[in-house]
């Protein structure tokens, strides 16, 4: 019995040291998302409705948005799924800039998109890569997309879809930023 609670505690020290260290982070909530395998913190200024996770179309499984701080014109969200097929390492770009591009057609139709940048990654060591859409929309605003996808295990792939819309803000971008790089593999 004691070695089970040894046990017990020993991973649960790794998840609240993983999960509450040192990072920008470190202390938040998370959103648990067990369809996709991951983790992630939820930043100061943003919120999760698991209520709302439920009503999300089927590719998506949870999602967390900003709250405040932003003006009325800009939002944000950052969305967690799993892909539709499991992605090898070697294909990772270019089905992360498919699905990028997949997605910038979804939320901005027949809008055009640019590729800013296309780059290798890790996610809680996991091989990833991470794709950055800007969108021309309406009124001569822009909005961002940025689209990473992982291996989270060898038979599944997941995502995190950052979406930014209207004035660009370097803090709400930074957040995006932490939330993938804090993100676990469950």
């Amino acid at each position: 019995m004691a070695l089970v609670v040894a046990a017990v505690c020993a991973v649960a020290a790794t998840w609240w040291t993983r999960s509450d260290g040192s990072g920008p982070l470190a202390g938040r909530p998370r959103v648990t998302d067990t369809r996709a395998g991951l983790s992630y913190a939820v930043p100061e200024g943003w919120k999760h409705d698991a209520a709302k996770d439920n009503g999300l179309i089927g590719g998506f499984s949870s999602q967390i948005s900003r709250t405040s701080g932003a003006d009325s014109s800009s939002g944000a969200t950052v969305l967690a799924g799993r892909a539709g097929r499991t992605v090898a390492r070697a294909d990772l770009r270019r089905a992360t800039e498919a699905a990028a591009r997949s997605n910038a057609e979804f939320f901005f139709p027949d809008r055009p998109a640019t590729l800013v940048t296309s780059q290798a990654t890790e996610v809680d060591g996991r091989p990833a890569h991470t794709a950055v859409l800007e969108i021309s929309t309406d009124g001569g605003d822009s909005a961002r997309l940025e689209m990473t996808l992982l291996t989270v295990r060898g038979e599944r792939t997941s995502f995190l879809l950052g979406v930014t819309t209207g004035a660009s803000d370097p803090t709400v971008t930074q957040d995006i930023h932490e939330v993938v790089a804090d993100a676990d593999v469950r």
